[in-house]
């Protein structure tokens, strides 16, 4: 190439400055993820003003309600040992609670004279000429009906613990097939 045709090609930058007003330096805009929406460029229906910063106005006779955050989440797998340890803990609790609860509605209805009353009715029905008949009150004592409660309740630990843990079992195994359970979170604002 000749000297004239790479200044064709090429023009050069000037070295020094034209002469005259300089132009007002612009703030500094960072490159945007996303597109502005159209017409926020040019003011948008508010008017005035560049796209930077402009507020939208909402519309006559809509609320303006606070947008709530949702993420839609899928329980992929269940771990079979800490299902077991909250189900034991669980388990004891439902059991604890039920020896309590047996025991006050025992002690509610002796003090109401339920035992006493069912028991004479009992007794007179099943008496002979020589037996008294059966005797509720004594079968139904408070030791004996905590201990029968005690062991119901441990049964149930046992069981509610088993079951659970076979319950994660069975829902890791349904889970590979169909993908699990959708939860869809939802973020109070």
């Amino acid at each position: 190439m000749s000297g004239a045709q790479s200044q064709q090609a090429y023009p050069q930058q000037p070295s020094q400055a034209p002469p005259g007003p300089q132009p007002q330096a612009q703030p500094h805009h960072p490159p945007r993820a996303y597109d502005a929406p159209a017409g926020a460029e040019d003011g948008g229906a508010g008017g005035g003003g560049e796209g930077v910063g402009v507020l939208r106005k909402p519309r006559t006779g809509a609320r303006t309600v606070p947008r709530t955050r949702k993420a839609r989440l899928r329980v992929a797998k269940l771990d079979p040992w800490s299902v077991m340890k909250v189900s034991f803990l669980l388990a004891i609790a439902l059991g604890l609670c039920t020896v309590v609860a047996v025991a006050v509605l025992w002690m509610v209805m002796d003090a109401m004279g339920v035992f006493a009353a069912v028991g004479g009715t009992i007794s007179e029905a099943t008496s002979s000429d020589g037996s008294d008949g059966f005797d509720l009150e004594g079968f139904l004592s408070l030791p004996r009906v905590l201990t029968f409660t005690g062991v119901v309740a441990l049964i149930d630990v046992v069981l509610m613990t088993a079951l659970a843990t076979l319950g994660a079992f069975i829902y890791n195994l349904s889970a590979g097939f169909v993908g699990g359970v959708e939860v869809t979170l939802a973020e109070d604002e």
